[in-house]
């Protein structure tokens, strides 16, 4: 077994741009939460000013709405959502300056492209773990919006937070192998 990549957030272009579909990753650091409200609130903020809000320049967006706080830790529960739901923001949020998302399921050929373009990368998270993603939590900040309750924008701090490179920066794709593996 190859042993996971351990990677610091926030990711640089240059740190992604050697990772590979398919790569086991485990990530520390800051890492943002955002879902379909809040992509909806972030591409407002990024058509009125030109620029990604509250710091996501840079930065990694794991698509989850967290559950409060249980068993002494700062969230009870952390699972990535399907990231397809997404996929209307992904391109324009990569090519603002998000570096990389984290999801479940496979993605649309445009966010494929874009990955391409910006030298971006979507990760895949295990769903249906979501109380063992939360252990992975050491602090957990709402950041904006706090109105849309697991949907507000937060800000989390992480250490070995697993996770694989689904789409890579040259356009490799972990679903469509596996489906074109299917096929054969």
């Amino acid at each position: 077994m190859v042993e996971p990549k351990k990677l610091n957030l926030p990711l640089s272009r240059e740190d992604v741009a050697g990772l590979r579909a398919g790569d086991a990753l485990l990530l520390s650091g800051p890492l943002f939460t955002s879902r379909d409200a809040g992509h909806m609130r972030i591409m407002e903020a990024l058509e009125e000013t030109g620029q990604l809000p509250y710091g996501l320049e840079g930065q990694t967006i794991f698509y989850a709405g967290p559950t409060p706080a249980s068993a002494g830790r700062p969230l009870g529960a952390v699972g990535p959502t399907t990231a397809g739901r997404m996929d209307f923001a992904a391109p324009a949020l990569y090519r603002a300056g998000v570096v990389a998302s984290i999801g479940k399921g496979s993605r649309g050929a445009e966010v494929t492209r874009a990955c391409v373009e910006t030298g971006s990368v979507y990760l895949c998270s295990v769903g249906g773990c979501a109380a063992l993603l939360a252990k992975c939590v050491t602090d957990a900040q709402t950041v904006a919006w706090e109105d849309l309750g697991t949907e507000a924008l937060r800000r989390l701090e992480v250490v070995d937070f697993p996770c694989f490179v689904a789409t890579d920066t040259q356009g490799n794709d972990v679903y469509a192998q596996v489906i074109e593996a299917g096929s054969r």
